[in-house]
């Protein structure tokens, strides 16, 4: 049987600061992030599965997705962890914000290997993730390929 892609996007809202830059971006600021994930399996043939023809049920991907990025990304401002700004991070979190502290500078590059490592050990065993692509703005995104990643 054939192995098929399938994509679901998702849209979430996430502030950050990236430490140490030198440009606009060491300011704390946020982005509407549309994050495709793609993912790669064979449908499932039992005709007796409530799935069948399935690669996988979109909806299972969604809670994959929901649960390991979305819920947790969502209108949170991301810090890495070694941050000047960790007083500001304190702060905020003592005021009810949401900020999560991270150990990698929470660029897009940075995020898609996360993102990556948290899907995976999500997914079905015959389903592998196959890309994710995560859009910063309306001209600018990073690519994760499992290709590139063996």
């Amino acid at each position: 049987m054939d192995r098929i892609r399938i994509t679901k996007q998702f849209f979430f809202e996430t502030g950050h600061a990236l430490y140490g830059y030198d440009g606009k971006c060491k300011n704390v600021h946020g982005h509407s992030y549309n994050l495709a994930v793609t993912v790669i399996g064979k449908p499932i043939s039992d005709s007796g599965n409530v799935k069948y023809g399935m690669v996988i049920d979109f909806g299972d991907l969604k809670a994959i997705v929901k649960q390991e990025i979305v819920d947790k990304f969502d209108h949170t401002t991301v810090f890495n962890k070694n941050t000047p700004h960790i007083e500001l991070a304190e702060e905020l979190s003592k005021r009810g914000h949401n900020v999560m502290l991270v150990n990698y500078q929470p660029t897009s590059e940075m995020m898609l290997v996360d993102f990556a490592k948290r899907i995976q050990k999500n997914l079905p065993k015959e389903i592998a993730l196959y890309s994710l692509k995560l859009q910063e703005t309306g001209t600018s995104y990073a690519e994760w390929h499992a290709d590139d990643n063996t």
